[in-house]
């Protein structure tokens, strides 16, 4: 007879089989070398083959090697195929990690484009010196943050690309060209925030600035006089650095204004930089207390809310920049995982939307913990910008399930967003789920009409794609 251990670990194993069946269609195992992931574990893509280049001479001979399609990857934090592309060459950018040079009398650094944000922090900032413009997090890669054109809290500095020098590129048929605003601007402003569309980013000179010291101010604002509070005490005060404006359900109309300040106040805390071993165990415990239990919403809003951005703090810039994305991280990802989704507006349009918004967020496909809103001015530089012009970012964070049937009804409750947001003359961010239909990108993004033509020059037989190409252009 069997023992009742065994019983218990066949009934396990049993029960585990029944719940992974039905995700197989969505997350392949991740044992499986040939499937790229990324960071929800949703639609991971399988690729033929994987390269691992450490230099610019190992990218041209993967490339100039393979006979079929290529794609570009870094963090793999994009969240809808950007990264690969079915049956093809995957370039693993992260072991492109290294300095190429630092003049920190310029204020100017250049660095291999797999390097992450918070490797370059440790070289900068023994120099008192800081990443003019990154995302909120130090997880992501130099040249993943500029092939997405992201952007961060700052203000007044709008995507990375204003902070880009030069970019070293490899095309499809292996030359190698330094593109900048002044030479081979075409290929710049394709290559940033042309999710890998033409060639794979090698290099990356970016400017710096200086680490200060910065102080934390948090008020409520009302919804109906944000944009003025924004302009008067936010873009018009000389000593801002960063911004952001959170939202909280259920009613999505209140709200919380952080921004930080140069200060010549003492530090409260001393730390230069994130500690890079961590643990985040209380954090993840707080998100998932939050979207499991019963009252989650309340104990967000009363307590996880005011405890976060309550208290005098005055720290470096640096420790502020490099948080790690590891915070957010759940506990498991298999039965739900956790999505964003941007959207951006004009000004103009700002109370119309955030008031229309606000119900499409109570849906029962997905739950959203918040919505953070930043600024931008208008892009100069990228081919497909996501500001054209001046706009305030809607960034939803949200849980969502990954059972076919919810990612269906996601993607329908997307289509509803993204249609809200053109009704309002904005756009919609591309590096997330591929939910969007071609109509809706047409209309977001008119300049893939150029991006087309580019690549029917320079990439005749489409060598460089992924899924999010493979899909719209």
């Amino acid at each position: 007879m069997p023992t009742r251990r065994t019983v218990l670990q066949q009934a396990l194993l049993t029960a585990g089989l029944a719940v992974a069946q039905p995700l197989r269609a969505l997350a392949l195992p991740n044992s499986d070398s040939l499937a790229i992931a990324n960071v929800t574990r949703l639609y991971n893509v399988r690729v033929a083959r994987i390269a691992s280049p450490q230099n610019t001479a190992e990218v041209i001979k993967a490339v100039t090697g393979w006979p079929g399609q290529v794609s570009v990857g870094g963090g793999r934090y994009s969240m809808g195929g950007q990264v690969a592309i079915e049956g093809g060459l995957h370039l693993d950018m992260r072991g492109l990690n290294r300095l190429v040079w630092l003049d920190p009398a310029a204020k100017r650094v250049r660095v291999q484009a797999g390097m992450r944000w918070r490797d370059l922090q440790d070289l900068v900032d023994p120099h008192h010196l800081a990443i003019k413009t990154m995302q909120s997090y130090a997880s992501f890669t130099v040249g993943g943050a500029v092939s997405v054109n992201a952007h961060g809290r700052y203000v007044g500095n709008g995507p990375v690309s204003g902070s880009v020098r030069a970019l070293q590129l490899v095309l499809p048929d292996g030359r190698v060209a330094e593109a900048s605003r002044q030479h081979h601007a075409e290929l710049f402003r394709a290559a940033v925030g042309g999710y890998g569309a033409l060639a794979a980013i090698t290099e990356v000179e970016l400017d710096l600035v200086d680490n200060t010291r910065i102080e934390r101010e948090v008020r409520a604002v009302p919804l109906s006089g944000y944009v003025d509070f924004f302009n008067r005490e936010v873009r018009g005060h000389a000593r801002t650095v960063m911004h952001n404006a959170d939202l909280m359900p259920p009613l999505f109309d209140a709200p919380v204004a952080v921004t930080w300040r140069r200060s010549d106040k003492p530090l409260t805390d001393p730390e230069r930089l994130v500690p890079r071993d961590r643990r985040y165990t209380l954090e993840r415990g707080v998100i998932w207390a939050m979207t499991e239990l019963p009252g989650g919403s309340t104990l967000r809003r009363s307590v996880v809310q005011p405890l976060r951005m309550g208290g005098e703090r005055v720290i470096w810039r640096n420790r502020e920049a490099s948080l790690d994305v590891a915070e957010l991280e759940p506990r498991s990802r298999a039965a739900a995982t956790y999505v964003l989704q941007e959207y951006f507006i004009p000004p103009r349009h700002f109370l119309a939307y955030t008031r229309a918004l606000a119900p499409l967020l109570h849906t029962p496909c997905a739950e959203v913990l918040n919505v953070s809103i930043r600024h931008s001015p208008a892009d100069a530089d990228a081919l497909l910008p996501w500001a054209r012009e001046e706009v305030f970012s809607f960034v939803v964070y949200y849980k969502q399930g990954t059972s076919e049937p919810t990612c269906r009804a996601v993607g329908d409750w997307t289509r509803s967003l993204i249609d809200l947001a053109l009704r309002h003359e904005g756009r919609y961010y591309l590096p997330y789920q591929l939910h969007a239909s071609r109509a809706q990108f047409d209309q977001a993004y008119p300049e893939a009409a150029v991006l087309r033509e580019l690549k029917r020059r320079h990439d005749p037989f489409n060598r460089f794609s992924n899924a999010l190409w493979a899909r719209y252009l």
